[in-house]
């Protein structure tokens, strides 16, 4: 299970054109429980994935502490952010960005190249990887070849083949059907119940937002409000075993 909880305290993030300041979020604070899927939403512009991209280290905060686990994102340099994130953090996009001219195992096994393990090794944990998402009879696919679901999962085996501590999710059914979308958000159920993965998610989509433990909503860069889903009540992945 994960032990690894999210902090944000007076969380501020300002972007600068020219000479204009251009605030996205304001004096933020969150708190996720390690283990724990919460789902993000608000209307476009209101600084969702600028959120995101501060807990998992691809942007800095302006002004207050960003804390994931043990590591204060807000005292580390980008270097040591970089290390931190590809040791700790998955990431899943609504587009999959995967390499077209490479196979599905191939693509999955690109983030084990940052770190020192042997072929076997690697080959092991992509095996693994595939075989959590379901896809073990496709790993010799491109993605050419694979469906817009199976793109995703494979988007997904990725993100969990360095077996990180927090999955950050923008978005990840935004480019499928609602049964492929079902079938994706259970997979991510799974992850989080079984895998005891910490799981923060931007939708836009209520349907989609069911499937976390509760919902926080951000407007102007403020979290105004949080609802908690009574289908999978908060701390629910820390009673599986």
């Amino acid at each position: 299970m994960s032990t690894v909880d999210i902090e944000l305290r007076k969380v501020r993030k300002v972007y600068f054109k020219d000479r204009l300041e251009i605030p996205v979020l304001e004096g933020l604070d969150l708190t996720i429980a390690a283990g724990e899927f919460v789902v993000l939403m608000g209307p476009s512009g209101s600084g969702k994935s600028t959120l995101l991209h501060l807990i998992g280290g691809l942007d800095s905060a302006t002004g207050g502490s960003v804390r994931v686990g043990d590591a204060h994102l807000e005292k580390m340099s980008e270097r040591e952010r970089t290390a931190w994130r590809s040791r700790h953090v998955g990431f899943i996009f609504q587009m999959y960005h995967l390499v077209p001219v490479l196979t599905a195992a191939q693509n999955v096994e690109l983030p084990l190249l940052l770190f020192s393990m042997s072929s076997s090794q690697r080959k092991e944990r992509v095996r693994t990887a595939l075989e959590v998402v379901g896809l073990s009879d496709r790993a010799d696919h491109r993605p050419n070849q694979l469906s817009g679901g199976q793109e995703q999962r494979v988007a997904i085996a990725r993100a969990i083949v360095t077996d990180p501590d927090v999955i950050l999710a923008d978005e990840p059914t935004g480019d499928l059907d609602a049964k492929t979308s079902e079938e994706i958000l259970e997979l991510l159920n799974l992850l989080n119940s079984e895998f005891g993965k910490t799981i923060l998610m931007v939708t836009h989509d209520p349907r989609a937002a069911s499937h976390g433990q509760r919902t926080v909503h951000l407007d102007k860069g403020v979290l105004d409000r949080e609802e908690l889903n009574p289908a999978r009540p908060r701390g629910a992945a820390a009673m599986v075993s």
